[in-house]
């Protein structure tokens, strides 16, 4: 089976060549062409635009970066919509639910299937097919694309209307981006204080709080190191998005709302393209 692939970020990069990996043929796009040429050292094909992937591809997987590139690839001139009859379409970016909604009105008006379906987890787990996938839409598709999800992911959810996938990320994200500045602030308190912040660490991780995340970044914030596994700018645009959900469904979220302050002050620091732990450095 030949799958497409659009976006080749950190996140689609690393997804497209575990697929490869994984026997299963794959053509691939990017907005900047040069960037598939890793691709097709491991095996890939390259489409010149969205519509000529998906026309060579029985379904094609999305991972771009904002709602905007969402609906650009799809939406614009030579893009998905223009050879999605009889197609399946799975987008995997982070967006809203209205955007994912529009996108999934358009594809199933021109005759394709669609699944959203975005992922829980950075480069890490995206280079090693670790990943927590959560995807809504199309029962049958979802049935059909499960063998390219268990490459993918670890576990893969159905989550029923399309929309759905898309509020679960951006709750996850709300969360991921809350806990990330409370860490950052006790880490820099305590050091501040007089305590070793290395010793934290190991206190944090045999408690009822020990988390992945605190284990995997904490040693690399101590070392003031940010190399991008899910970039600042990604994080801070999520938190906006989990706002306007709680907007929308007068959910009050103070800490949620400060936690997003600080990613727009690193943001204004010009640490957008560094990894979210970078947050750090608004304290210092």
């Amino acid at each position: 089976m030949e799958i497409g692939f659009l976006g080749l970020g950190i996140m689609g990069k690393a997804m497209s060549i575990n697929l490869l990996r994984h026997g299963f043929k794959v053509t691939v796009w990017n907005r900047t062409l040069s960037k598939c040429d890793e691709l097709v050292e491991h095996g890939a094909s390259v489409g010149e635009t969205p519509a000529a992937v998906v026309k060579k591809c029985k379904y094609t997987i999305a991972m771009l970066s904002d709602p905007a590139a969402a609906l650009a690839v799809v939406f614009d001139k030579d893009g998905v919509l223009e050879q999605i009859n009889g197609k399946g379409y799975i987008d995997m970016s982070t967006v809203d639910a209205e955007t994912s909604i529009k996108i999934s009105e358009a594809i199933k008006a021109k005759g394709g299937d669609f699944l959203e379906a975005p992922v829980s987890g950075s480069k890490k787990p995206a280079e090693d097919g670790q990943l927590v996938i959560l995807a809504a839409g199309d029962k049958a598709f979802y049935d059909e694309a499960l063998p390219a999800f268990d490459v993918l992911g670890k576990k893969s959810f159905f989550l029923g209307e399309v929309g759905n996938g898309a509020k679960m990320k951006l709750v996850v994200n709300m969360v991921m981006g809350s806990m990330m500045n409370a860490f950052s602030e006790g880490l820099t308190l305590a050091e501040r204080s007089g305590l070793n912040p290395s010793t934290l660490l190991d206190v944090l991780d045999l408690g009822a709080i020990s988390n992945g995340m605190f284990k995997l970044k904490g040693p690399t914030m101590l070392k003031n190191s940010y190399a991008p596994a899910f970039p600042l700018k990604h994080q801070q645009k999520d938190m906006r998005l989990a706002l306007a959900l709680g907007d929308e469904n007068a959910v009050p979220m103070p800490v949620a709302a400060a936690a997003n302050e600080a990613f727009k002050k690193a943001r204004s620091l010009g640490l957008g393209d560094l990894d979210f732990s970078a947050v750090h450095e608004t304290l210092k």
